[in-house]
């Protein structure tokens, strides 16, 4: 390279590194996209709109949603880790990206490098149902009835490495029972068949089943996490029964493409937090059966790499990492 191309290059470099920091200062300067990797109408999806709304108002611009779904949440994932890394776009991240790098690892996007954490945004409580009519009115009767019967109780899920597939085998794990896997294209084909007693037990989050437990299809044993459920106050946890299930399973974060400056990424994660600090955003999670946590994206970054670590074990240990 000669002297001229070489000054020619320093000269856009700096004009490059100068003109980040500004964009940084007016952003968002025009519409955000957060790409949720689900169908619209699930409760994620209905966190997500809560959540963009929010941010929308705040910024004083659009902030909508592309729903992106398919393959267990990779398909939107994959499109959001090869958008441009400008903050403009976002995407809806949770325990299926820490659990299929084990399961079903992408060849287009790695959950660590392929993304730049933003913020943790809320956890979902699991919770353990049983049809209305079953005989099962306690975990201690299916744990008693399935170390009898090995493999008789069915379990639903909405898929192989699904998140509801995951928490069945780390409860068959931490209780030692045997269970046998069915699984479902849609939540609606599950909660019917689940209802009509044709499946034994459905482990899922709370915020999808609470209309069918409050309208009596399905009854509520045990929810995950430190605390009971706001919206179930009289089902116990787990670790109130003696099950070492451990914290909620599923969790729900703001990721962005890997090369997003710092400083679009620390108003991403100043505005979310304010917004999860916010009393009618509390109100209306807790609706959903979630817990907002928040804080910087490090901790996201921790979370992420601890979860992939926990679920890689979950699934060696069930059998369920391709060979």
């Amino acid at each position: 390279m000669n002297s001229r191309k070489l000054v020619a290059a320093l000269v856009l470099t700096s004009i490059a590194a100068l003109a980040t920091p500004a964009r940084a200062q007016t952003y968002p300067d025009h519409a955000v996209r957060l790409i949720i990797p689900f169908p619209p109408g699930g409760s994620i999806d209905t966190l997500g709109r809560i959540l963009t709304d929010k941010l929308a108002n705040l910024w004083g611009q659009s902030v909508f949603i592309e729903n992106r779904a398919g393959a267990g949440g990779m398909v939107g994932s994959s499109v959001a880790a090869q958008a441009a890394p400008d903050g403009y776009t976002m995407s809806f991240g949770g325990q299926f990206m820490a659990a299929n790098v084990t399961i079903a690892p992408s060849a287009n996007f790695d959950p660590v490098k392929s993304f730049v954490p933003l913020i943790l945004v809320a956890t979902g409580q699991d919770v353990l149902m049983v049809p209305a009519d079953s005989p099962f009115h306690s975990v201690k009767e299916i744990v008693d009835y399935a170390k009898a019967h090995p493999g008789e109780l069915t379990y639903a899920s909405l898929g192989i490495g699904s998140s509801g597939q995951l928490a069945s085998t780390l409860f068959s794990e931490v209780t030692g029972i045997t269970l046998q896997h069915v699984p479902y294209n849609s939540f609606s084909q599950a909660v019917t068949d689940v209802s009509a007693g044709r499946i034994s037990i459905w482990l899922t989050t709370l915020g999808g089943s609470i209309g069918h437990i409050q309208a009596g299809k399905l009854r509520a044993l045990a929810v995950s996490g430190p605390t009971r459920a706001a919206l179930l106050p009289d089902v116990p946890t787990f670790d109130e029964l003696g099950v070492a299930y451990g914290n909620d399973t599923s969790w729900y974060a703001l990721f962005a493409p890997a090369g997003t400056p710092p400083a679009v990424v620390a108003k991403i994660n100043a505005a979310t937090n304010t917004i999860l600090a916010d009393a009618d955003m509390k109100e209306r999670a807790t609706k959903l059966g979630f817990r907002l946590v928040g804080g910087p994206p490090e901790r996201l970054g921790t979370h992420l790499r601890s979860e992939i670590d926990k679920w890689a074990k979950v699934a060696n240990a069930a059998g369920l990492v391709p060979k």
